[in-house]
């Protein structure tokens, strides 16, 4: 197997110096809570009484989750080890940060270490009077269990929370108008990823899985997980229809509703082949029927050098949804 190449210093200093390397660059948006991997907003002001939106997990996700962190988003994110969970303590940190007297909400995706670490976090803030609420994402329709979880993954339908979530913080809801707003919205959100090649966590030094050259694998996760798939490659409409399907089983798409949808990158997937995808999506909706009426391509959730992508079909059943994904923000990645 050929040496992997990666611009990094020691391979267990990846997550240190990638969190102080970011908040360096964009002192503007966030900051690092001393002692911890977790960021939380450098406007803390303008958070006094407003609920605060905390989300995290493993790195190798850029930007997802600090890139998300900002006016509108996020109150904080936690950095776990790559592709490992936050430890308790770092989430329980974020939580204060966060909390100006209303609350804190935590979106968090399903995978079992996520879910665990986060509800001890949960626990630990609830002692400290900190009234905490949650949510756990499993938009990924490709297998209903998989390494890492119980259920389905949750994958790049988290962005799309975050922003619903966070857009309804800063608008004054409260914690409980928060949490019944992403429940309802979840489950109208549907993922499902394609890969071309796997991602090398820096510490392992090889792909989590290996695909010939003229190979790819459907419904991968977002940690080189299997998907439920793997045949020779095919054209980017393919690939669409393929995918369509998939998420017409799970929801079924009518030209009468409303369409939020995201193309996600998982890492080294150029936006030119993200747009041809794009091209020949908006083709097959359109012979539904069906034009979005939001829309995102680019890097979101991605799989560290994973090369594919993801596609995200949100279900706008109520029209405030779509209000809060054009709702304003200040972050460094939306």
């Amino acid at each position: 197997m050929k040496p992997v190449k990666k611009i990094i210093n020691e391979p267990q200093h990846v997550v240190s110096e990638m969190v102080d390397g970011l908040v360096r660059s964009y002192p503007q948006y966030l900051e690092k809570i001393p002692d911890t991997e977790a960021m939380v907003r450098s406007d803390k002001d303008s958070m006094t009484g407003k609920v605060g939106i905390v989300s995290g997990g493993g790195s190798g996700h850029e930007p997802s989750h600090a890139g998300f962190v900002g006016k509108g988003m996020l109150s904080a994110a936690v950095a776990g080890q790559v592709f490992t969970s936050p430890t308790p303590d770092q989430i329980y940190a974020a939580i204060k940060a966060a909390d100006h007297g209303k609350g804190v909400f935590l979106v968090i995706k399903n995978y079992s270490g996520d879910v665990m670490n986060f509800d001890m976090a949960k626990d630990l803030a609830e002692l400290d009077d900190i009234k905490v609420k949650s949510i756990i994402v499993d938009d990924d329709i490709a297998v209903e269990n998989s390494l890492y979880t119980q259920g389905r993954r949750g994958v790049a339908g988290t962005v799309l929370m975050h922003k619903l979530v966070g857009a309804a913080a800063d608008q004054g809801a409260t914690l409980e108008e928060i949490e019944q707003l992403a429940q309802s919205a979840l489950a109208n959100i549907k993922t499902i990823a394609v890969a071309l090649s796997a991602a090398t966590v820096p510490e392992v030094g090889k792909p989590g899985f290996t695909l010939a050259d003229d190979e790819i694998e459907y419904g991968v996760g977002i940690h080189s997980e299997p998907g439920y798939r793997r045949e020779k490659i095919k054209t980017s409409k393919k690939l669409v229809t393929e995918l369509l399907e998939k998420i017409e089983k799970n929801q079924p798409l009518k030209s009468d509703h409303q369409y939020a949808v995201l193309v996600n990158g998982m890492g080294a997937t150029p936006l030119m082949e993200q747009y041809i995808f794009s091209h020949d999506l908006l083709d097959q909706l359109e012979d539904r029927q069906i034009k979005p009426v939001f829309m995102k391509v680019g890097n979101y959730m991605t799989s560290i050098e994973m090369a594919g992508v993801s596609l995200t079909i949100f279900d706008l059943v109520d029209n405030k949804w779509l209000e809060y994904l054009n709702y304003p923000v200040e972050t460094i990645a939306w």
